[in-house]
């Protein structure tokens, strides 16, 4: 009796100690504090040296629970990676991830050599351990934060935030492995380099193509989408590590192709996944803040706080202005996107790594990266809101935020349901446009379930659905919701997209971003047509405004009735050099359609 009470107490105070990380974020968010920093402290506190009294020292238990947690976290980031959304920051997000996490390690490396008495190679590691930046620490700081950045500035976090981290998890390994094997041929250790990646690459790509299959091809019970997601990226990254290639690469790669190609029931998957992520994340922060005794970090505070200092304003600012260089990107913004580099759950992840293999220095690799995370997450972490406003990254307002319901409809793909509530401002209301791809299916008005034709005209409090193709349901937020203009039209709201010639020119410009004549803002689309022609419409007439072809669709009696949106291409007849960027982001962008299996 005694050892199955030992169970359910141990079980009691996990489930405590995980629903206290929970609740912290409660607090994290009032307070805009780092939530990861919460989870860490809960776990300290409960410690042996802390309150809790709780001895836990089995780091091959934090090491298993922590690359469970990471592979998930990894998919999870390719799978909100939209390539289509984040096209035109690809290139300098690649370059940050890849080359910005290399450089950021070898110039962390000469102050960890220094400051703690270790050789080159030590050094190194201990600069990989810290060399990325952690995307859910970066982003519940900036919704927390209330902030708008520039569109482009956050593509460029969220893309290098939810990429950086198989290459710097590669990195670390492969420094570890060379530390243990010892003096060995400099060729040897590129071909064994060559061979976790394209080995993880390999499983990766095979095993997320494989996942699309399944998804798309089997009728699995409603509700079971997300649990064989989940566990089928654990076994990809079993699979890659079992033949010795990189499994965290594989997993980030399965979750790209996962989350680029159209499989059924994504929203599910997508709303399961968050769900699993935060759960391990604070699984591992918390038995990863247990393993920690506050009294040795005291100890390591010194050159930590060195390490500390210089990844902060020489290492990461460094590796930030190199890579985006090519790019046009102003002093600001590069500045900001330096500051931005807050370290989070991969660094203290890697740090377990030379306890598991028994390294010599390793509880003080451990607890110098922890130092370097809490200081990261600390300075970097509540200054973050106050350093956009003051580098003038960051709007005055916040975005709106479109409360989108996504429901799959099984035994197809190419549609699923999409619902919003109508609020009093709502641009539906005001525009009148309505997408031609999107169908008005059902309206629910005082508990009442009609259909769109038994509603008439849609009223304030109502929930609209809409049948759209998936891909395109984000693009419906903005008929929804004030959104600010964007940067340059959406692709998704144009091509098939058709709208009564009733509707204003004013609107179109709200939709697409584009730059109008204030007097011309109440002017419909027929009177435009009319004007600009001086003769009746036909078919096929086209008119541009800004970036988008206004096409003459329907001619009803001499009057112009429908009218199609296209974009406009751009003139080719001069060839223009190829510039450096230019040709990084063409390569970047054929592998990346190779990876996800578009021609």
């Amino acid at each position: 009796m005694a050892s199955l009470d030992a169970v359910s107490i141990t079980i009691l105070l996990g489930a405590v100690l995980v629903l206290a990380g929970i609740l912290s974020s409660l607090i994290a968010l009032r307070f805009g504090a780092p939530l990861l920093l919460l989870f860490l402290i809960i776990g300290m506190a409960a410690g042996e040296s802390g309150p809790g009294g709780i001895r836990f020292d089995d780091v091959h238990l934090a090491y298993t629970v922590g690359s469970i947690a990471l592979a998930l976290i990894l998919f999870d980031g390719g799978l909100r990676t939209r390539l289509q959304a984040f096209r035109s920051v690809l290139a300098p997000a690649g370059l940050l991830a890849t080359l910005g996490v290399l450089v950021t390690a070898a110039l962390t490396a000469p102050l960890a050599k220094f400051g703690l008495g270790v050789g080159w190679t030590e050094g190194l590691l201990v600069g990989a351990m810290v060399g990325s930046t952690d995307a859910a620490a970066v982003f519940f700081l900036i919704h927390a934060g209330g902030l708008r950045l520039r569109p482009r500035v956050a593509a460029v976090l969220e893309v290098e935030s939810a990429t950086n981290d198989p290459f710097a998890v590669f990195l670390a390994i492969v420094v570890v492995e060379i530390l243990l094997i010892g003096d060995r041929p400099w060729s040897a250790t590129a071909a064994m380099l060559a061979e976790q990646g394209v080995l993880g690459a390999v499983v990766g790509i095979l095993g997320g193509r494989a996942m699309v299959l399944v998804l798309n091809r089997l009728g699995l019970p409603q509700g079971l989408h997300g649990p064989f997601v989940a566990t089928a990226a654990l076994v990809i990254f079993g699979v890659a590590a079992a033949v010795h290639g990189s499994g965290f690469l594989a997993a980030y790669l399965a979750g790209l192709i996962v989350g680029n190609r159209r499989t059924r029931a994504h929203g599910t998957v997508v709303v399961f996944l968050d769900a699993v992520t935060w759960l391990a994340q604070i699984v591992m922060f918390v038995l990863l803040g247990l393993l920690v005794e506050p009294v040795r970090l005291a100890s390591s505070a010194g050159p930590a706080l060195l390490i500390a200092a210089g990844l902060t304003v020489v290492a990461r600012p460094a590796a930030v202005f190199l890579c985006l260089a090519p790019f046009r990107f102003s002093r600001r913004e590069k500045l900001f996107v330096s500051w931005v580099g807050l370290r989070g759950a991969v660094g203290i992840f890697l740090a377990s790594i030379p306890l598991l293999v028994g390294m010599k220095a390793a509880q003080l690799y451990f607890d110098v990266v922890f130092v370097v995370v809490l200081v990261s997450l600390l300075v970097q972490g509540w200054t973050l809101a106050p350093a956009a406003r003051r580098l003038g990254v960051a709007f005055a307002r916040p975005d709106p935020v479109a409360h989108r319901v996504e429901l799959d409809l099984p035994g197809q793909m190419a549609q699923e349901l999409v619902g919003y509530l109508i609020e009093a401002d709502s641009p539906y209301l005001r525009r009148g446009i309505t997408p031609f791809w999107a169908k008005p299916i059902l309206v629910v008005r005082d508990e009442h379930v009609l259909t769109a034709a038994e509603a008439g005209p849609v009223r304030p409090g109502d929930y609209v659905y809409l049948l759209a193709p998936p891909e395109k349901a984000a693009a419906l937020d903005r008929f929804f919701v004030d959104m600010p203009p964007p940067s340059s039209p959406d692709p998704r709201l144009l091509g098939d997209f058709f709208v009564s010639a009733d509707a204003t020119l004013g609107a179109l410009a709200e939709i697409y971003g584009l730059a109008l004549d204030p007097a011309l803002a109440a002017t419909s689309l027929a009177d435009h047509f009319a004007r600009e022609l001086g003769l009746p419409p036909r078919r096929g007439d086209v008119l541009r405004l800004g970036d988008v072809l206004l096409i003459a669709h329907k001619v009803v009696a001499g009057r112009l009735t429908q009218v199609g949106l296209q974009l406009a291409e751009p003139d080719t007849t001069a060839k223009q050099p190829a510039t450096p960027a230019g040709r990084i982001k063409s390569a970047l962008r054929r592998g990346v359609a190779f990876v996800i299996g578009r021609s």
